[in-house]
């Protein structure tokens, strides 16, 4: 993740921004609604999916994928029974939550939820976890084979998926993550976004990002957080909220980030319409989209 992070980016809080700050050129403006994600999933029946064959080192495995609006489910007991059949695989039925426990692994997958958590990691899908009609709890296929360290290749004609690389369980939260780019990321997230849904949290997470990628913009994280070439980036800097123990969805969120999931890789700019009316970002910045309470710009 060290690699990722010196390309980073970051985020803008539009509570201390003012009009003298300056303004790079801008291109003309496009607008992007980003739709709603939903937590259940109409299923009548699954027979009513296209099954999709996995193969994996020139073998089909012994079940298939079910494609659900565009995106590939896998059976979490029957994936981890073929590719980890070392771990054992537990269902709550009260919390809706499936665990994976073997050597070097533990997962758990909570129904409804976009985030499977594997050794302290979190690997986010827009769609979310689902039980399906026959009673087996589904996974978004790369959120399930990212957990194993594998990536897949998805192939039109015929259509099948093959799964590519030597499974094994992820490498732990501790090991992948830079602490202190996790420690600033999740800060700036928790100040700037608390109460906003998680891919709102994400999306903050996503401008901090991009500024660090940016060549207009500090190369890490923290430098990025405290930027003041053009005046402070973010009220939390002010009002020292950037301190505060950020929340558990913001933790979950900037783990998200640093992952490399991200919903644009063009934001730079954000604002709260409802905290502040009218802004300079608005004015001169391209309109991306709108999440919640947050509008985002390019």
């Amino acid at each position: 993740m060290k690699k990722f992070l010196k390309k980073g980016g970051i985020l803008l809080s539009a509570l201390a921004l003012s009009a003298s700050i300056f303004v790079l050129p801008v291109a003309a403006s496009t607008s992007t609604l980003i739709p709603t994600v939903s937590t259940t999933v109409k299923d009548l029946s699954v027979s009513s999916y296209s099954s999709v064959p996995i193969l994996y080192q020139g073998k089909a495995l012994p079940f298939k994928a079910k494609l659900i609006g565009g995106v590939s489910y896998v059976p979490l007991r029957a994936f981890f029974n073929a590719l980890y059949p070392e771990a054992s695989v537990t269902y709550n039925a009260k919390t809706k939550t499936a665990t994976v426990n073997g050597p070097s692994l533990s997962l758990s997958a909570s129904v409804g939820s976009s985030v499977l958590y594997a050794n302290g990691r979190c690997f986010y899908s827009a769609s979310p976890i689902v039980i399906l009609s026959d009673g087996s709890l589904y996974l978004p296929i790369r959120s399930a084979t990212a957990s194993l360290s594998l990536s897949l290749v998805w192939q039109d004609s015929p259509r099948q998926i093959t799964l590519k690389g030597t499974q094994k369980p992820v490498s732990d939260a501790a090991s992948f993550y830079n602490s202190e780019d996790l420690y600033w990321l999740s800060r700036i997230i928790s100040a700037e976004s608390r109460g906003e849904p998680l891919i709102g949290q994400i999306a903050v997470g996503n401008v901090v990002l991009n500024r660090v990628r940016s060549k207009d913009y500090p190369s890490t994280v923290k430098a990025v957080v405290f930027d003041r070439k053009h005046g402070v980036q973010f009220s939390p800097i002010i009002d020292g909220s950037i301190y505060n123990t950020p929340s558990a969805s913001a933790i979950t969120a900037a783990k998200i980030c640093l992952e490399g999931y991200t919903v644009s890789e063009k934001i730079l700019f954000f604002y709260a319409p409802k905290v502040i009316p009218t802004c300079w970002i608005s004015r001169n910045r391209p309109y991306a989209f709108t999440i919640a309470n947050h509008k985002f710009y390019n």
